[in-house]
């Protein structure tokens, strides 16, 4: 008989799935993301935008939107994986500093950006995982 001090060790065995729960989640904070964007919060972007002096902030702030649904749908279908995460990892960053300089514009905080960038980096370290385009590490 082995000894383990895990609670319920046979599940264990399904840990393989702990990448495809993960693209799944972050999937859905994306495409969440990428809509407010485009929608709920694109008033508050755009003049966030242009206090940044950043050109164009309508078709910025309609880009990141767009990187965002793309993404999400590459972690539901489990395609370019690594590369999705990479991108995340980018913008977690990015709209960190963004949010960081005027929080009354937008919603979110660090402890978000963090779970963000801690979901992409796993992804982008174990790969997909079952039921993935890519191929599982």
């Amino acid at each position: 008989m082995i000894h383990t001090y895990s609670l319920f060790p046979d599940f264990l065995s399904y840990g393989g799935l702990s990448p495809l729960l993960l693209r799944l989640v972050l999937g859905l904070i994306l495409l969440n993301l990428g809509f407010l964007k485009l929608s709920g919060e694109r008033v508050g972007w755009i003049m966030f935008l242009r206090a940044m002096r950043i050109p164009r902030p309508k078709e910025v702030c309609t880009a990141l939107g767009a990187v965002e649904i793309v993404t999400a749908v590459l972690f539901f279908a489990g395609l370019y994986t690594q590369a999705a995460a990479l991108v995340v990892v980018i913008l977690s960053f990015t709209q960190f500093f963004i949010e960081s300089r005027e929080p009354a514009l937008l919603r979110r905080d660090l402890v978000f950006y963090f779970l963000l960038l801690t979901l992409a980096a796993s992804l982008f370290i174990t790969g997909a995982g079952p039921y993935a385009i890519d191929l599982p590490l």
